[in-house]
């Protein structure tokens, strides 16, 4: 089971979240990979900690979808489907439209000059083909808008779906485009309008669209 050896470890954290939160990052981003059974001795050396909170968290990633234990047999990391593009992203789109409109009542100029400055980045990343990049600083345009809304519950959920969505972006090769860059100067536009009807749909568009183009590739 190849494990880097050189990756960053997280400060200030319990060595359950650490273990967690390091773990299904390589889920995601495919450094372990769908099917790939886990050793979690081998996890705990690679992560410098004891096995215990290890066993742990893989047990809070199965609960999550991400591995599937088997007692006394094998923990594996679940299979990427496709198809389940179709159910995640409706809810996320719904959340991520939600926290828009919440998000214009916490409006400030430096939250509108963050937005800005990420999807001038973001634009860069698509110009430079940097795709794993742009899909990065994709959610962290999104995810500036849902701390903005401060509502702890979206927040949660949104987290939890959004770790799902990124799973299948990268492992589908999904690749943002240029008309993502013009969606976000629109919904910037639009917080800062307090357009909300509006807002809510491009919102949705922006999520919803992804859907469109993966059956158009099918």
């Amino acid at each position: 089971m190849p494990i880097p050896a050189n990756h960053s470890k997280p400060v200030r954290q319990s060595a359950k979240e650490s273990a967690y939160n390091q773990i299904q990052q390589w889920i995601i981003d495919g450094t372990l990979q769908p099917g790939e059974k886990l050793n979690d001795s081998e996890l705990a050396q690679a992560l410098g900690i004891s096995r215990t909170p290890v066993r742990e968290s893989l047990q809070l990633l199965e609960t999550e979808g991400f591995v599937q234990m088997f007692p006394g047999k094998a923990t594996q990391v679940t299979e990427v489907e496709k198809e389940s593009m179709k159910d995640l992203l409706p809810p996320l789109a719904a959340l991520q439209a939600l926290s828009a409109e919440l998000a214009i009542e916490n409006l400030t100029s430096d939250v509108l000059t963050l937005l800005e400055k990420t999807n001038d980045r973001f634009a860069k990343a698509i110009h430079s083909e940097n795709y794993y990049a742009a899909l990065k600083i994709d959610e962290e345009f999104h995810q500036i808008i849902v701390d903005t809304a401060k509502n702890p519950y979206i927040h949660r959920i949104v987290a939890h779906l959004q770790a799902h969505v990124r799973r299948l972006f990268f492992h589908n090769s999904i690749i943002l485009t240029e008309k993502s860059i013009e969606e976000h100067a629109q919904i910037i536009e639009l917080i800062k309008e307090g357009e909300t009807d509006t807002l809510s749909h491009v919102m949705k568009e922006n999520w919803l669209r992804t859907i469109d183009e993966i059956e158009s590739l099918q």
